[in-house]
């Protein structure tokens, strides 16, 4: 009897033992909690950063934590416009520049540009001079603004100063420049490139550049086909090592904010403890009514830059001044409660959304965003994605101005077809900016009623066509149409924030005004925005508030 109590205990021991062996070595990082598997083994088999805290911050940017406010909230609404219908909405995380992007930052832009497609090259000239900014969006007839026109974007008494001259388009493609240097910089510091790799496109001593879609879908694309030789310490025993998403390394894309995510970062409820701010009634990006300062130091001191009465651009010279007549340099005015600079004044900026003046009663309320063009990579007959290694794609805008929609060695991409679409519940096509927007088609049984009569668009904006004829002359075409009924379009897109230009009326967050997307004007800049992936908080901030809670 006793010897098998002896064997019974024996055997649940090392039964339990098994169970505690194989729970301790599931809950190992390196260990499969699927397979059981080895995990990044140098055998082979399954790789991936095991190590991923959280995600890094972006250069340029500050954290801003997601979460609820009151969109659309306009609190004096003088002009009567009612394009804004305040919503409760729920923006998740995301990282947006410190500062609007200033002319020293895009002058790198262009300088890489003029060295890397130099424009005495036939194929490149409209690359470089697509992307320089309007500047004489500075002249007025009846004023002398010549000093900025010449000096406003290259002197360096402007370096600090917000960019202007810039259309949405433009703006956009800076982003996605700006994405492909801070990754190319990423993939160095953590060893998947050799030092210096990206002054070697700048010298001429590689012929090709960097693209981080077509890194990450092709990398022997990337550098004219030379990234063997260009491999960096994460090389293992002449292997080439290529980061992917899986790496944790490669940094999601610079954007422009949603109208949603600007007017959130502007509100920075996230320093207030009023209910009636959370219920959307704080009038500025700072706390009050007014827009001088009430605290003791600096009372009674302007805390914005913009446009104070008639003639009145700055206040009495050290007296009541404001210290800027046209743009000021960044941070010069205290940040709001999120650490973001000029988010009132200085100059109006640029959004992600395509405007319309109504706001649909059963919107999204998450991410809430009008604009969504969905596409998707162009795959060739060899099954591989296509690169635009040599082809570059031109586009007249309608003032004649002529742009670069990519630049060599990026992906090609097509819309998305019925393949993506068909059945699905969330989407079924590619291009949904005017989704739902109050014209006769966003009723819900318009194809059945509907007549050629009543199929004419709410949003039928003048048509105006700049192209090139087969000598390169411009050949400028003017709407002449007599039945046109509105200025919005699908190219028209939202901007943000009062400028040196404006009264304060416009300094609110939840005011909204529109311009078409290939214009520009010397009071509108942009700044750029980053999703988090991840956790909606930092670690670090979970960890203060578990220490506060305790």
């Amino acid at each position: 009897m006793k010897k098998h109590f002896i064997k019974v205990v024996l055997s649940c021991a090392i039964v339990m033992g098994s169970f505690s062996s194989c729970k301790n070595s599931s809950s190992s990082k390196d260990v499969s909690r699927a397979t059981g598997w080895k995990i990044n083994a140098k055998e082979g088999g399954f790789q991936y950063n095991s190590d991923f805290k959280e995600q890094e911050t972006p250069p340029g940017t500050v954290f801003v934590e997601g979460g609820t406010f009151t969109k659309g909230k306009v609190q004096d609404d003088i002009m009567h416009d009612w394009n804004n219908t305040p919503t409760q909405q729920h923006v998740q995380s995301f990282y947006m520049d410190e500062t609007e992007v200033t002319n020293v930052m895009y002058l790198e832009y262009l300088d890489y540009l003029k060295e890397v497609y130099p424009p005495e090259n036939p194929n490149y000239t409209n690359i470089y001079t697509g992307a320089l900014p309007d500047t004489l969006v500075w002249r007025n007839r009846l004023g002398f603004n010549e000093t900025m026109t010449n000096n406003y974007l290259r002197h360096p008494a402007y370096a600090e100063y917000p960019v202007v001259g810039v259309n949405w388009v433009q703006a956009t493609q800076y982003a996605e420049w700006r994405t492909d240097r801070v990754n190319e910089a990423m993939l160095e510091r953590e060893g998947y490139l050799a030092d210096d790799t990206k002054y070697k496109v700048l010298n001429g001593e590689l012929d090709g550049t960097f693209s981080t879609e077509a890194y990450l879908n092709n990398p022997n694309s990337v550098y004219g086909g030379e990234i063997d030789s260009l491999q960096g310490k994460q090389k293992r025993d002449s292997v080439n090592v290529f980061a992917k998403r899986s790496s944790g390394v490669i940094m999601p894309e610079y954007r422009l904010p949603t109208e949603t995510e600007w007017e959130y970062a502007a509100q920075a409820l996230v320093g207030s403890r009023e209910y009636n701010n959370y219920r959307g009634r704080k009038k500025y990006p700072w706390e009050g009514d007014y827009t001088r300062n009430g605290q003791r130091v600096g009372r009674g001191d302007q805390l914005a830059n913009f446009k104070q009465g008639k003639g009145d651009y700055g206040g009495i010279a050290e007296w009541s001044d404001d210290g800027a007549d046209i743009t000021a340099q960044v941070k010069s005015y205290k940040p709001n409660d999120f650490g973001l600079y000029d988010m009132a004044g200085n100059v109006s900026e640029w959004v992600a959304d395509v405007y319309r003046p109504i706001v649909d009663d059963e919107i999204s309320d998450f991410n809430y965003y009008r604009g969504n063009v969905f596409m998707k990579k162009a795959i060739g007959e060899d099954g591989k994605v296509e690169i635009l290694t040599d082809q570059i794609v031109y586009d007249t805008l309608p003032n004649g101005k002529i742009v670069a929609m990519n630049l060599p060695g990026e992906i090609k991409e097509v819309p998305v077809g019925e393949e993506e679409t068909y059945l699905r519940t969330n989407f079924d096509q590619s291009d949904n900016r005017g989704y739902r927007d109050g014209d006769p088609g966003s009723s819900r049984f318009f194809d059945r009623f509907s007549d050629e009569e009543d199929n004419r668009k709410m949003y039928d904006s003048p048509q105006f066509k700049a192209e090139r004829d087969s000598t390169g002359k411009l050949v400028r075409k003017y709407d002449t149409s007599n039945f046109r009924t509105s200025l919005i379009n699908d190219e028209v897109r939202v901007y943000k924030g009062g400028s040196w230009r404006d009264r304060a009326y416009w300094l609110d967050p939840a005011q909204r005004r529109y311009l078409p997307q290939y214009m520009a004007t010397d009071d509108i800049g942009f700044r750029c925005a980053m999703s988090r992936v991840g956790s909606k908080s930092k670690i670090k901030n979970k960890t203060v508030r578990h220490k506060k809670a305790k």
